[in-house]
């Protein structure tokens, strides 16, 4: 199940779980669509996997399946990685 975490790991902007913004990798890197295309130009800097964008949990599932509250910031890490 995904963490939905709570924030962009670039730019430390909220993700809320009903965001449209959020952009996940395959493990679960979590960054808001501006840093993921623009600062990132589509390339996760901690795996180089690409985004897709992360799903929406219903709100009413959310009681029993909450989103990490638990805030991951890498502003160091906040360029694409190469080679």
């Amino acid at each position: 199940m995904l963490e939905l975490r709570p924030n962009c790991e670039c730019c430390d902007d909220d993700l809320p779980p009903d965001s449209m913004e959020a952009m996940i990798c395959t493990f679960e890197c979590t960054f808001c669509r501006s840093c993921a295309e623009g600062v990132l130009q589509g390339a996760c800097p901690n795996c180089g996997g690409n985004f897709s964008a992360r799903p929406i949990r219903p709100a009413a599932l959310l009681v029993k399946y909450p989103a990490s509250a638990v805030r991951i910031h890498k502003p160091e890490g906040c360029s694409r990685k190469t080679g």
